[in-house]
């Protein structure tokens, strides 16, 4: 059978790993200079977990994992009989790879309440699953950077996390612009329009805006029986730019100006701060996620089209979900695949990532590769990188080895170098070849 991969699914060599690295670790360093410490989470949460957290659509996208053993045994058997796979999931599914890091978080929190001095602040860089059709920059498992804090409602943690977005994008060596709306000026706008009852349904049509444009979110708006007057109205409220239209706009729904409040606290306080990137208000942004309550965040890159690069927003009671109520949080994700396409389309990863070894022995004949050992035995030893060819091949070989994975430096092992304790190095960019003695080798290689 001829080998293949899952589709939305990626393998990853030597040269990708190490650039994926260096998007992690640049993260990494700033999630813990702004004082978040890391978590990990399973793979597989409980589907109860899970289900319920993310809207009927987010929902539809979890990987579910089927029971051990044979699964159909306990299998509710009408279910099957009618091939009702929705009702049939329950009875051989109670386990599911996890959708993101934010439900999890959640989860653990509740579970290590007693345990945790809040706020709590944690970053989480791990893989997560969605049952999604796979596209450009659309993956079914892909990284997540996630940072979060959790225990406080003060607007300071939404400054401080465009602040992250901000100084890591920055030291990527991006160009973004993070959009911010708020989920409270969003009811606003069903408030003004007398949908309040179908909020969600709103947000979740808004949410398709940038992907399937103005007239489609209105037919579905009206698949989902809202009114055209009330999709006049909304349209009218989603074409405000400057948010100090929005207290006139919302005139006396009361949850729109608490919105507005919000927002302005927000960029009052990012007048503290010099930002490199962009920063916006975008009163379209919706975020899909049903547990957003707060601001929202939507991170885009300014070079290249890839839909968002980041995004997040506050949860005011998601843990209420596990039983701990009237616990907010705030937090945002950074897409790692869509980043590192980004910087792959960009080429803006730097040059010395592709670094190889420093060099590889080669060796006339076997003694001369019993010799070699004890040399690359040596040079490891005072902390070089450097390979040994396995075996005393035709010298050619050896050297196209040596070529195809870009190694500098070939050190030639034969009779002459054994005996007099000085080895040739080649150059294999220039064709220079010196001799050194195992000091001067070691001191070279180092430099």
């Amino acid at each position: 059978m001829k080998p293949s991969i899952l589709k939305g699914t990626r393998d990853f060599g030597a040269t990708e790993i190490i650039k994926r690295e260096f998007i992690f670790n640049t993260i990494r360093t700033v999630f813990e200079k702004y004082g978040f410490g890391p978590l990990e989470t399973p793979s597989m949460e409980n589907l109860s977990t899970l289900t319920g957290k993310y809207g009927e659509e987010g929902d539809a996208l979890l990987f579910k994992v089927l029971n051990n053993g044979d699964f159909l045994q306990k299998a509710d058997k009408v279910a099957l009989e009618e091939k009702n796979s929705a009702k049939l999931v329950s009875s051989i599914s109670k386990r599911g790879l996890r959708y993101d890091l934010t439900v999890p978080f959640a989860r653990y929190v509740v579970m290590n309440n007693h345990a945790l001095k809040f706020p709590y602040k944690r970053y989480q860089i791990q893989p997560v699953w969605r049952a999604d059709r796979p596209q450009k920059g659309r993956y079914n498992e892909f990284y997540q950077c996630d940072v979060d804090v959790i225990g406080s409602k003060s607007l300071i943690y939404e400054a401080e996390l465009i602040q992250i977005y901000d100084e890591v994008f920055t030291k990527l060596g991006l160009q973004s612009t993070t959009k911010l709306n708020n989920r409270k000026v969003l009811y606003g706008i069903a408030e003004r329009s007398g949908i309040e009852d179908q909020f969600m349904q709103m947000t979740i049509a808004l949410d398709k805006l940038d992907k399937i444009g103005e007239e489609k979110v209105a037919e579905e708006m009206r698949n989902r029986n809202i009114s055209d007057e009330a999709i006049d109205s909304i349209f009218k409220g989603i074409k405000i730019k400057d948010i100090e239209e929005l207290p006139a706009y919302f005139d006396n729904a009361a949850t729109g100006i608490k919105g507005y409040h919000e927002l302005k606290e927000v960029f009052n306080l990012l007048e503290h701060a010099d930002l490199n990137q962009g920063l916006m208000f975008d009163i379209s942004l919706a975020r899909g996620l049903s547990y957003y309550t707060g601001c929202i965040f939507e991170v885009v890159s300014n070079d290249v089209e890839m839909g968002s690069i980041g995004g997040g927003g506050r949860y005011d009671d998601l843990t209420a979900n596990f039983g701990l109520k009237d616990v907010s949080g705030v937090g945002v994700s950074f897409g790692a695949e869509r980043i590192y396409d980004v910087m792959m389309t960009l080429d803006n990863f730097p040059k010395t990532l592709e670094k190889t070894i420093a060099a590889i022995i080669v060796s006339f004949d076997d003694k001369a590769l019993t010799h070699s050992f004890g040399l690359v035995t040596k040079l490891r030893a005072n902390g070089i990188s450097c390979d040994i060819y396995p075996e005393p091949a035709k010298m050619k070989k050896q050297m196209k080895y040596a070529g195809d994975r870009s190694i500098p430096f070939v050190i030639i092992v034969g009779d002459n170098e054994m005996e007099s304790g000085n080895y040739v190095i080649k150059n294999m960019s220039t064709g220079e070849q010196q001799t050194k003695s195992i000091e001067k080798l070691i001191s070279f290689l180092k430099g």
